[in-house]
């Protein structure tokens, strides 16, 4: 009973560990950058087979892997995309919080409002000694 006890609140404990936002979060974010890092892959290599061909073609070489130090430049290559890409997209999602930020303050905001009105209402109220 002591060993059924046990597995259950260990069971219990991993439930309550997985149900943490940040955890789920966390696992999103992994697989979402797995198939975008295979993303970004397919253009550096687009990017650099069109804009090396001719240098590597001059170069008779078949790869920029094959250069001297040719995959440390496909990984500062692949890093600077990388970083780029998500410049990009952290850039967007900032402008589109600025502008609902922007949004929210220009709505009145309805408990706000219901309180000033029910103020003015007892303040009424109490001037006519209702």
């Amino acid at each position: 009973m002591a060993s059924r006890r046990k597995i259950s609140k260990v069971i219990n404990d991993f439930k309550a560990f997985i149900n943490r936002g940040n955890v789920v979060d966390l696992a999103v974010a992994v697989i979402i950058g797995g198939a975008f890092s295979k993303v970004v892959n397919a253009l550096v290599k687009l990017v650099t087979e069109a804009v090396m061909t001719p240098t590597m073609d001059k170069l008779q070489v078949e790869s920029l892997g094959a250069l001297p130090g040719g995959a440390l430049l496909e990984a500062v290559i692949n890093f600077l995309v990388v970083a780029f890409v998500v410049f990009v997209v952290v850039e967007a999602v900032e402008r589109l919080k600025r502008k609902e930020e922007a949004i929210a303050l220009e709505e009145p905001d309805a408990q706000k409002l219901l309180t000033e009105t029910l103020q003015r209402l007892t303040e009424a109220l109490n001037r006519r000694q209702l």
